[in-house]
């Protein structure tokens, strides 16, 4: 008989591909992971990796046993889901993940006031520009910058987030105003890094500043904002992280052709948790609220 510990280390190895990684993503250290690994191997009397220098690999054994593994974790996520889905009492934890710029800019706020309505309610907020999996509950509800495609979640669409450029008011007085967007090449701008992760607005300022000396580039929003009001160029940002700002003043109307949205998601068999659906109406409805006020400034 197998333990569902042992077979967690196996799905952990698997997926981390070595094991320092596998033992940062169940809480225990190396040496711990090495030795129930090991323990495992001894009982059943067969090696369930190859150790690799590009890392761990499943030999036959492994795989047979890792298939057997993801078949049990389905089963048992579904029915963790199920129970939590009947759940009625506002009380427990909710596991929230957010882009660090909405957590900076919008939903600390909105935490803050839920927790005052609700405080046998605790929130976990995991700020993290991945895309988290919630059918594996790695979070019961995200913040997410497109619909969810997956079949098995449940989504609103909170709002369509408007951009601008920002500047601090230092940087006008020496260099001036950009009037319109042909009016970037004369002026710094701050940039995304090359390593960032592609996303859409990114993908507009390459190509229309093709021809714009970047002044600095990083890969955080929150930074690039911190970067515009120390006055090294031009940045651009979600109204509602920047008009938020002391210290940055808007520059040009908002980018008509660059909209992106902000959808509240969770599992369909969790959404009428009371303490998710608690979460997703007051805060998603607070959030809506100041991005439309952001919008609209």
């Amino acid at each position: 008989m197998f333990a569902w510990d042992d077979l967690r280390i196996v799905l952990a190895i698997a997926r981390a591909g070595g094991l320092r990684k596998a033992a940062a993503a169940l809480g225990v250290n190396h040496s711990t992971m090495f030795r129930r690994l090991n323990a495992l191997e001894h009982a059943l009397g067969s090696k369930l990796f190859e150790r690799l220098a590009a890392g761990y690999r499943p030999t036959d054994s492994g795989q047979r046993l890792l298939e057997a593994a993801e078949r049990m974790e389905t089963e048992a996520l579904a029915l963790d889901r199920d129970l939590t889905g009947r759940d009625t009492r506002l009380t427990g934890t909710v596991r929230v993940t957010a882009s660090e710029t909405l957590a900076f800019g919008a939903l600390s706020g909105e935490i803050a006031l839920f927790r005052t309505q609700h405080p046998g309610i605790a929130v976990e907020l995991m700020v993290d520009n991945r895309v988290l999996d919630l059918s594996r509950r790695e979070a019961d509800i995200a913040f997410r910058a497109a619909r969810p495609a997956e079949g098995d979640l449940f989504g609103r669409k909170l709002a369509d987030v408007v951009w601008r450029f920002y500047a601090a008011p230092g940087y006008f007085k020496a260099h001036g105003k950009p009037r319109a967007l042909r009016d970037l090449d004369k002026h710094d701008v701050i940039g995304w890094g090359e390593a960032t992760q592609p996303t859409k607005a990114a993908a507009w300022l390459a190509k229309h500043s093709t021809k714009t000396p970047v002044s600095y580039r990083t890969g955080s929003l929150v930074n690039q904002m911190l970067a515009a009001k120390a006055g090294i160029g031009l940045a651009l940002l979600p109204t509602y992280l920047g008009g938020n700002q002391a210290g940055l003043a808007p520059v040009m109307p908002p980018l008509a052709d660059l909209r992106t949205e902000l959808w509240l998601v969770t599992h369909r068999s969790l959404k009428d948790t009371a303490r998710i659906r608690a979460f997703m109406e007051i805060v998603g409805d607070g959030v809506k609220k100041r991005l439309a006020a952001a919008t609209r400034g």
